[in-house]
């Protein structure tokens, strides 16, 4: 590929700096405008909001340690030429009485602070979940130190934005009255805020701590997927989980990759919170999203021509760029293929076909000893915004079938319908099929058809092209052909 096409492959590179009141982060975001990729990420455990807890203040030396970040991720920005900068302040600055006094010294330094009321965190939060799950509906409960905010969401509306003082630096002085008493005192301020849901809804889960919660039942569950973006929990397994969780002392729990020790310290708090919420709001099942209230600025400034983008496809677009393919062949091959997704009438997923075919083919370009590898890091590892557990899934799927390899874990098997995991097969045997013959020129995909005639998977090829006929095409076909239960014919 060539630099122009990389070059136009990403948008500027844009820096979004969180003062929350368990930490102060700085994210700078480039790539797809419509599935931004982020380029730097970290964080302060400042726990700013622990003085407003106990006494209505911002902490003297919390406050010094968020400066200090601040100074930090200033001088990061300007040596990355980074020029746009959204700081935001949430529960803690909003909450304490020195919070004002507080914010002046943060535009002193520079940057211009914007403090969000608790309705804008909750409805921020939402538009981030909006972004990563186009027309998801039910409610989303975004946790963070200082405050818990719940909003109803509807396809692509939200309302009701509610912040509660719910927040993680909270709950272990709540909890410490006794477990009636905590329900007791979550139910009251879910009444103070008017709050209420309709039963079997989606309960969508945002916040780093509710992530950590998420990584300990996967690991419970012994579930193949490590990222907990997309994770679904059926409330039964989450409140049985949430429950021995909120019984363990925090200092009992052994340390797991990919939690931090300030979040596996707060993993007994939160799961208590959960537990209450899942007895009170009686969701249906329970999603977690990695994006949330900086994902939600993002999306809040989308085009709404940029906002309908489908982020699967924006995203697999501009990675498999980054391995020398481009997106437009991908098309072109996942048009050739069709012959190999379900009939018409049969409800198809022509956009995961897409991605999963620009994933085949940005896997052809690496070592064939590390392909299968790849098969598990890219679809299942890779954080893919707009894909589901089952998406992620058919994706490896397709990736193992271009390798040849038709056996499937049995735990990502598990995972999806038997109909759905040959048809993900059929998917990576075609883009094989398709590699081997044509190498993915254009002018041999143009010259060249494959189609379902009856019960014959036919291969047509112009007279110019037929030397690109080998003992490796004609295996490949029929391979395919005999997994969709047809018979080859070369013409």
């Amino acid at each position: 590929m060539v630099p122009q096409e990389r070059r136009l492959a990403r948008s500027p590179m844009r820096a979004i700096i969180d003062i929350g009141s368990n930490t102060v982060r700085l994210v700078i975001y480039g790539g797809p405008v419509r599935a931004p990729a982020v380029l730097h990420n970290e964080k302060v455990t400042a726990r700013l909001g622990k003085g407003v807890a106990e006494n209505g203040l911002l902490g003297e030396r919390a406050s010094a340690a968020v400066l200090a970040a601040l100074a930090r991720y200033r001088t990061l920005l300007q040596l990355k030429g980074v020029d746009r900068v959204d700081v935001v302040a949430t529960a803690a600055v909003r909450d304490a009485a020195n919070g004002a006094a507080f914010l002046a010294k943060v535009a002193a330094m520079g940057f211009s602070p914007r403090l969000l009321s608790g309705e804008e965190e909750a409805v921020t939060s939402a538009h981030g979940v909006l972004g990563a799950f186009p027309g998801a509906t039910g409610v989303v409960g975004d946790l963070g130190g200082g405050s818990l905010e719940l909003v109803d969401i509807d396809g692509d509306t939200c309302r009701h934005g509610v912040s509660m003082p719910l927040g993680t630096l909270r709950l272990g002085r709540l909890r410490a009255t006794g477990d009636r008493a905590f329900a007791q005192s979550v139910g009251k301020a879910l009444k103070k805020a008017d709050w209420t849901a309709e039963p079997d809804t989606t309960l969508w889960l945002v916040g780093g701590s509710l992530r950590a919660f998420a990584r300990f039942a996967m690991a419970r569950l012994e579930w193949p997927i490590d990222d907990p973006h997309g994770f679904v929990l059926d409330p039964v397994n989450g409140l049985r989980i949430a429950r021995n969780l909120a019984r363990c002392k925090a200092e009992t729990l052994r340390p797991m990759p990919g939690i931090s020790s300030a979040r596996m310290s707060s993993l007994p708090d939160t799961a208590a919170l959960l537990a209450v919420l899942i007895r009170r709001l009686k969701p249906g099942k329970l999603v977690f999203s990695a994006w949330g209230l900086r994902e939600g600025l993002l999306y809040e400034d989308m085009a709404a021509g940029v906002r309908g983008q489908d982020p699967l496809v924006a995203g697999m677009s501009a990675f498999v760029q980054e391995h020398g393919i481009s997106p437009q062949i991908g098309a072109m091959v996942a048009g050739w293929t069709v012959a190999a997704a379900p009939p018409a009438g049969i409800e198809r997923r022509e956009r995961l076909r897409l991605a999963a075919t620009m994933l085949c083919l940005a896997a052809s370009t690496v070592e064939p000893n590390l392909r299968g590898d790849i098969a598990r890091d890219w679809a299942l590892r890779k954080r893919w915004i707009g894909a589901a557990t089952t998406e992620r899934v058919m994706l490896a799927v397709a990736m193992l079938a271009h390798t040849g390899r038709l056996d499937v874990p049995p735990a990502l098997a598990a995972l999806i319908p038997v109909t759905a995991l040959r048809e993900a097969q059929a998917w990576g045997l075609a883009v094989r099929l398709c590699r081997r013959f044509s190498t993915c020129a254009p002018q041999s995909l143009s010259g060249s058809q494959l189609t379902v005639e009856g019960a014959r998977l036919v291969l047509s090829v112009q007279p110019a092209l037929a030397a690109l006929i080998n003992d490796g095409v004609e295996r490949d076909l029929r391979a395919l052909a005999t997994h969709l239960g047809l018979k080859p014919e070369l013409r």
